[in-house]
């Protein structure tokens, strides 16, 4: 599938979870596009791998942000950090996010369960806060949020927390895309699917890898997701819908 790689240099974008899996491949995509990449995650040994891969690209940079989305202290001072050194902040793309614990929902554990919506809401929402006026300031801003079709579109057994907590995130994506509308933020929320990730291994440890997707396929959704053309509210991206009319 040929792919068009837009132009995004002067663009600042700042991904979640972007030390491995997806996060990695959209920000080393965004890259590619010649943005300036703001890889924020908690493992500092996979964001420097990262830069290293950006920089051998040959397109693009990067700022490393070391943080752990679990400490609400931390992300309220990102924004006004970020704002000490970017005058805007014009893509953002939420993607981190844990898969909790596989149960029955009598049977999850309290603190997984708390740390499930934690990470993959409340943290969003965090982040949201501190870095809406990096957003705001952009006049174009787009805001990425990154779903599952459990939860986001079916309930599956065993899946509780994980899809509770992406059914909420999709909620909250479409609040923000109808209160910033006014400012110019475009928000756009992506399904994945089933891709080649940590997350998926765990969660279906016997499936074998290679018959997924790798993450890196997922440039062209995002690229429609930040374009200038993109002017949805918080319209959902479904990889699976996208690659089956490309091989159509």
């Amino acid at each position: 599938m040929k792919q068009t790689i837009p132009d995004l240099s002067g663009k600042t974008a700042l991904v979640t979870g972007a030390s491995r899996g997806l996060g990695r491949a959209m920000a080393l995509a965004l890259a590619k596009a010649g943005a300036h990449v703001l890889a924020l995650a908690r493992t500092v040994g996979g964001l420097e791998e990262l830069d290293d891969e950006i920089q051998a690209a040959g397109a693009g940079s990067a700022s490393l942000i070391p943080l752990d989305l679990a400490d609400p202290a931390a992300i309220e001072r990102l924004g006004p950090a970020l704002a000490a050194r970017f005058p805007k902040l014009d893509i953002f793309v939420a993607n981190a996010g844990v898969l909790g614990e596989l149960a029955p929902l009598p049977d999850i554990d309290d603190d997984i369960w708390r740390r499930t919506i934690d990470l993959n809401l409340t943290a969003n929402w965090r982040l949201i806060k501190t870095l809406d006026p990096l957003l705001r300031a952009s006049g174009a801003a787009r805001a990425v949020f990154i779903t599952s079709k459990v939860g986001g579109a079916e309930a599956r057994p065993f899946w509780g927390a994980y899809a509770c907590s992406k059914a909420a995130l999709e909620i909250l994506a479409e609040t923000y895309a109808l209160e910033s509308k006014l400012f110019g933020i475009k928000v756009a929320i992506i399904d994945p699917g089933a891709m080649r990730t940590r997350m998926r291994e765990k969660a279906m440890p016997g499936e074998d890898p290679k018959t997924l997707p790798d993450p890196s396929e997922l440039a062209p959704l995002l690229y429609a997701a930040v374009s200038p053309d993109y002017a949805g509210l918080a319209e959902r991206f479904i990889f699976r819908e996208w690659r089956a009319k490309a091989l159509s």
